[in-house]
């Protein structure tokens, strides 16, 4: 969902399809197709009739949040002298295994301290 959102805002609300998110995050299309179709089962992506990938408002919600999340400790190891390519990877792993209550903590302590 996070890959769909930035794609979306990369290209445009209305033009994102499978083959673009699979290329962007370097997976097969039948891989992706699966995913696809989960996503779908589970109310956060839609499909038009032209095949473009829309995310439902409940599939925004979650990837907003994701990608907050994403940006906010990517922004935060490169402050801490961490390469880029290997911050936005860290970033990737720790945004989905980190509770809400201690990222919102760990936003507002950072907050403060700027």
């Amino acid at each position: 969902m996070e890959a769909i959102l930035i794609l979306q805002k990369q290209m445009g609300e209305n033009v994102v399809r499978s083959i673009d998110l699979a290329r962007h995050m370097g997976f097969s299309k039948p891989s992706i197709s699966h995913a696809v179709g989960v996503l779908r089962d589970g109310d956060f992506l839609a499909m038009d009739k032209d095949g473009f990938l829309h995310l439902t408002k409940k599939g925004r919600e979650v990837a907003e949040k994701i990608y907050e999340r994403h940006r906010f400790f990517t922004e935060q190891l490169i402050a801490a002298g961490v390469d880029e390519a290997t911050a936005e990877q860290d970033a990737c792993r720790i945004e989905h295994a980190i509770s809400d209550t201690s990222f919102e903590k760990l936003k507002k302590k950072i907050g403060k301290a700027d």
